[in-house]
């Protein structure tokens, strides 16, 4: 997964854009619709960056989501697009497994 901003500089304002790259995501054993976990992905993603932020000395590559809780293999597409952002997010803040 790579992740890109623009629009900030080093002590400069804070950038305008954050774009998320995820090559492949593979979810075994939930039978979620892909679309339904993407879009629940990208909303809470978007909300937790908008109200939280994210370190701007980007760009960032996370190898690992980590931090992610067992979740049940009957978890909606919705709270299952929830839980990943929120595992990226923390990745992202510098609580996850991420690297420069």
């Amino acid at each position: 997964m790579g992740v890109t901003q623009s629009g900030g500089t080093a002590g400069g304002p804070a950038p305008r854009e954050i774009r998320v790259d995820i090559g492949e995501l593979v979810l075994d054993g939930f039978r979620a619709d892909p679309d339904r976990v993407a879009a629940a992905f990208e909303h809470e993603l978007t909300r937790l960056v908008r109200e939280h932020g994210v370190p701007a000395d980007g760009p960032w590559t996370a190898d690992v989501l980590s931090g992610l809780p067992p979740l049940p293999a009957g978890l909606s597409a919705r709270r299952l697009g929830q839980e990943l952002a929120r595992a990226v997010h923390e990745g992202l803040s510098g609580r996850g497994e991420v690297t420069p």
